[in-house]
């Protein structure tokens, strides 16, 4: 008997949904997909916008969210706005982990027990190359904030981000996952990967170049529109880059979804992984 998802016609899987909940953030790190930084347009993505969409996005088959910007957390409603999420389908939330202090780590008492993961930037085991791509003393308050999300009991995830033309520290690899483990983060919750040439990255010469068959197929809503992933709706010397935007319309979601998947049908399986970029 023929096995229907191996069909050529049968839908293209769903995995992940993003969201861009903001484009402004309180850093302006070096590799930037997105341009962010302190006087970044804010592009906001509205909360009543995104549960509407993981609403329907558990409707139609995806397995999960995730929500990135920016930094998400300079929204004040963000917290409540992850629980809503997490009702829906599991989320993971990007973050620099910056701001996670005094009473903004209380806010997220809301998150303990809900199926949120709390996704932490940190790309070296030193402060000193780690804080020249990212910001100063960012190293400090980044190792800082990670034990208290650990301790209220919320899960943390490190990413690590690299510059393929540099050649790998192994010993530096090493020491950052002796830290992550130090610091409760399991080997399983630390993800590497390299930078992609796209937004600030692109300027500055950084990172490997990604065509669409190198990236991630996970649907990703924005304000201005639905993308092919979350690498896709980035900015260059201010202007967002539109060659993977699918669709503006992204209500009813299942608009972006048949585009997506209409994309979709023509990738080979697991040819979305060949550079490691997640």
């Amino acid at each position: 008997m023929t096995d229907p998802s191996a069909s050529p016609s049968a839908p293209a899987p769903l995995g992940r949904l993003w969201f861009y909940a903001n484009y402004h953030c309180n850093l302006a790190c070096r590799y930037c997909l997105t341009e962010s930084a302190p006087n970044s347009a804010r592009r906001m993505l509205p909360a009543e916008r995104m549960v509407r969409a993981a609403d329907q996005a558990a409707e139609i088959g995806f397995t999960d969210l995730g929500v990135t910007g920016g930094e998400p957390f300079l929204r004040p409603d963000m917290p409540e706005t992850l629980v809503r999420l997490a009702e829906l389908l599991p989320t993971v939330v990007l973050t620099n982990a910056t701001l996670f202090r005094g009473s903004r780590v209380e806010r997220l008492r809301p998150l303990v027990g809900a199926p949120v993961a709390v996704q932490v930037s940190l790309d070296s085991a030193d402060p000193t190359p780690n804080d020249a791509l990212r910001a100063p003393d960012n190293h400090a308050m980044v190792v800082e904030a990670i034990p208290r999300l650990v301790e209220l009991g919320i899960r943390v995830r490190v990413a690590t981000t690299l510059d393929p033309a540099v050649p790998v520290d192994e010993e530096d690899q090493a020491r950052l996952c002796a830290l992550h483990r130090s610091l409760g983060v399991a080997d399983e919750d630390h993800v590497v990967r390299p930078v992609v040439r796209r937004g600030r990255a692109d300027t500055v010469g950084m990172g490997v170049v990604a065509r669409i068959d190198d990236l991630p197929p996970e649907l990703t809503i924005t304000a201005d529109g639905a993308f092919w992933s979350p690498f896709g709706p980035t900015v260059r010397d201010g202007r967002l880059d539109t060659d993977l935007l699918l669709t503006r319309t992204t209500d009813p979601l299942r608009t972006p979804v048949a585009a997506f998947q209409r994309v979709m049908a023509g990738r080979p399986p697991g040819d979305d992984s060949r550079l490691g970029i997640r």
